[in-house]
């Protein structure tokens, strides 16, 4: 859509992480560097935590990057919920490729001792990454620490890698927690861009896409995109992709804080109409400023369908 338009090759702003797109911030390259520091160690647990939206699942797909290219590694990323110890285990086990359908805790826990070790024995290292770690209890935390108990040597048979929203801190904090606590070996917290780095963010995503200045945004705009952003990579990427489908349906290729602020109120109201709605019971209303939305862009779309028809046509009563 918008990409042709500004002949770009690719969505600048897409959601999902995607490791081409990393950004290195200040706090994002400290937290690699972390990551890097706990992945040479092999050793206890390394911990990144940070808002939503602040770039943790980026700096796992980073990291699982740089793991793939390493073929004595092997790696299990797990996205975490609610989990008590066993259901715990079980999920570890089978992102791991055990079979554990059936099997007492006690037996799933020697298959899972077993395989570490022959891992070990073939040269190669277990990581666990885990997404989301403040949705996993107390309980569970603990018997992941006890997972770390296996050992050859003094050298664990397994390592573990904890990402989680900041509350996730307060989690760790607990008295019970005091022997995990133990066994961190690095841990940092990840926080929203300054105002540069917001600038810095969008310029480098958007060169990442073969951008060539069109549009043009101006440094008013690219301020008034951080304040109502905050600085979230997350929402930053929302805001941007929005503006730019903004700027596409205008027709525009300058980018000004007056564009910054009507995309800005149409994202607020289209906030409250959703709110409205779910007060009311009622999802009628609610989202129809984004219908409308949709509406114009199948409108526009189908003017330009019209308009390359009617240009085939005539080359080929011309040339024929």
């Amino acid at each position: 859509m918008y990409e042709s338009f500004y002949n770009l090759q690719a969505k600048p702003f897409q959601l999902s992480p995607d490791p081409r797109f990393f950004f290195g911030s200040r706090g994002h390259r400290r937290a690699l560097a972390y990551l890097r520091y706990g992945l040479g160690q092999g050793d206890g647990f390394v911990v990144v935590t940070g808002g939503v939206g602040t770039g943790k699942s980026t700096l796992v797909q980073m990291l699982l990057a740089e793991l793939k290219r390493q073929r004595n590694v092997v790696a299990a990323q797990l996205v975490m919920t609610q989990l008590e110890p066993d259901d715990l285990l079980r999920m570890v086990a089978g992102a791991l490729g055990l079979e554990n359908e059936g099997l007492s805790k006690a037996a799933l826990l020697r298959k899972f001792e077993s395989y570490l070790r022959k891992q070990r024995r073939e040269g190669r290292r277990v990581l666990l990454l885990l997404d989301e770690a403040q949705n996993l209890p107390a309980r569970s935390l603990e018997s992941l620490r006890m997972l770390s108990n296996f050992l050859d040597g003094e050298q664990p048979l397994i390592q573990s890698f904890l990402l989680g929203q900041a509350e996730f801190r307060d989690t760790l904090a607990s008295p019970r927690l005091e022997q995990m606590r133990q066994r961190v070996i690095a841990s940092c917290h990840l926080t929203a861009f300054e105002e540069e780095e917001t600038r810095s963010y969008i310029e480098h995503r958007l060169g990442n896409v073969g951008w060539q200045h069109d549009p043009s945004i101006s440094d008013e705009a690219l301020q008034s995109i951080h304040q109502f952003t905050r600085g979230v990579p997350r929402s930053i990427n929302t805001f941007c992709d929005r503006l730019l489908l903004y700027g596409y349906l205008e027709g525009l290729h300058e980018i000004s804080v007056e564009t910054v602020e009507a995309v800005a109120q149409e994202l607020n109201l289209e906030l409250q109409d959703e709110e409205e709605a779910e007060g009311e019971g009622s999802s009628a209303e609610g989202g129809s400023r984004m219908a409308r939305l949709e509406r114009r862009i199948e409108l526009l779309e189908e003017a330009l369908s019209a308009t390359r028809d009617g240009l085939n046509q005539a080359l080929a009563e011309r040339y024929g």
